[in-house]
């Protein structure tokens, strides 16, 4: 399967991205993100030897206006519903054990599907709390 992007068909504004496990194989250094987007996502695949360069970051302001998040599913599955930026769904799909999957704009939920799943989410912050960061809504 390995990248499959969520559009809204009517903006073709792109709402999330499906990074599945087998694109672990590929190797190396797989950015999965463009560098124009807030949240910047990335896979490696290295065999023992290999050595990374250190580094640091430089500071470089930054302009956010959204909050972006990924989720990693450690264990189990999960079901993911992306909806347009109006709320409309766009797409339902599962995302299991090793994949990836990156939220951009628009909105989602989640059901989870197996016993004992664990789910690592990563976001952009600061963090301004949930009235001011999120709007809930049946979905």
């Amino acid at each position: 399967m390995a990248v499959i992007e969520i559009r809204d068909k009517k903006s073709d504004q792109l709402l999330a991205r499906h990074v599945t496990a087998d694109e672990w194989d590929k190797g190396g250094l797989q950015f999965h993100s463009k560098d124009d987007e807030y949240l910047q996502v990335g896979t490696w695949g290295y065999d023992a030897g290999k050595r990374l360069l250190a580094h640091t970051h430089n500071d470089m302001p930054r302009s956010v206006v959204r909050t972006q998040e990924t989720l990693y599913v450690r264990k189990g599955r999960i079901q993911a519903r992306v909806y347009s930026e109006a709320r409309e769904l766009i797409d339902t799909r599962e995302v299991r054990e090793g994949d990836l999957l990156t939220l951009m704009w628009g909105g989602h939920g989640y059901t989870i599907l197996e016993d004992g799943t664990q789910v690592l989410e990563i976001k952009n912050g600061p963090y301004v709390g949930a009235e001011r960061d999120r709007v809930r809504f049946e979905g």
